[in-house]
């Protein structure tokens, strides 16, 4: 069971052997990187690329660990004991099964996406190390152990945001997947786009990688958004030389697309002005 890439996802080298080689250990691949850079989409193409299944969990700041297991909602017993509802003697009908738990009884082998664990509190790896290590846990209100019918491939993606705990971190096989030199977002870009002007292409990638070069960008922009700008010049008809057509105006063609927010605009303003005064 090999990862090569797929049509649609340029992967580098070193990303498709941090996979096979996650697959080959059994181990959970943790995938950090700039958000924007391709980690969630990695997930589904590998899924696609292996014929697999794909389980997603998308954590957030307000999800637990147990979510990811299974859930046991006494307020709806409670209500249906009031009511006399007869599957009250059976507790297994309030039991709500979680995506771990959903890929540990899938049929075949699946693919399970655990999105952006950095979100959620800092002792929400802690509290996976068993279950994801042995592949296994324990429903305690039923009794019954739910054991991985066939081992899934566990993607565990991470924005950086806070740092993850050593337990865990040794428990997975690591990947960072850096910001793509031009050649490579060349690639991406005609995969997204295929067919487009070359030189259109080359000249938009080379006002990016400046703009993502300026110092005190307080956020950089990422590959998805270098993406939609492209596509937003193509809509618009824009020749290469419609992204130089002012040398005083510092702030590129349809900017919204880049820049996210106000400091960042009021930087390139504060260019653009220097520049006026520079050529004044």
């Amino acid at each position: 069971m090999q990862f090569n890439g797929t049509s649609s996802y340029v992967a580098a080298d070193d990303l498709t052997v941090a996979v096979n080689a996650s697959i080959a250990l059994e181990r959970p691949l943790l995938v950090k990187g700039e958000p924007g850079t391709g980690k969630t989409e990695l997930a589904k193409q590998v899924a696609a690329s292996l014929g697999l299944n794909l389980i997603e969990w998308h954590v957030k700041s307000t999800t637990r660990a147990q979510q990811g297991l299974y859930e046991y909602d006494a307020v709806s017993r409670l209500r249906d004991s009031q009511l006399g509802d007869p599957q009250v003697n059976d507790v297994a009908n309030y039991i709500r099964r979680g995506k771990i738990w959903d890929a540990f009884d899938a049929t075949e082998k699946s693919v399970l996406l655990i999105d952006e664990i950095d979100k959620a509190d800092i002792e929400f790896p802690n509290d996976l190390l068993l279950e994801l290590d042995r592949m296994e846990f324990h429903v305690y209100e039923t009794g019954e152990t739910v054991s991985a019918r066939n081992r899934p491939i566990v993607i565990i993606t991470s924005n950086n945001e806070k740092e993850l705990p050593d337990a865990f971190l040794r428990r997975c096989f690591f990947h960072y997947i850096s910001f793509p030199e031009l050649p490579m977002l060349e690639q991406i870009v005609d995969v997204h786009y295929p067919g487009i002007k070359k030189n259109l292409v080359r000249a938009a990638l080379t006002q990016f990688y400046e703009i993502r070069e300026t110092p005190g960008l307080k956020k950089k922009p990422s590959t998805s958004e270098a993406l939609d700008w492209i596509r937003l010049l193509v809509a618009e008809d824009l020749d290469p030389a419609d992204l130089r057509s002012d040398a005083n105006n510092a702030l590129p063609r349809l900017h919204g697309a880049l820049l996210k927010n106000e400091q960042d605009v009021h930087l390139f303003e504060r260019l653009a002005f220097l520049a006026r005064q520079r050529n004044g």
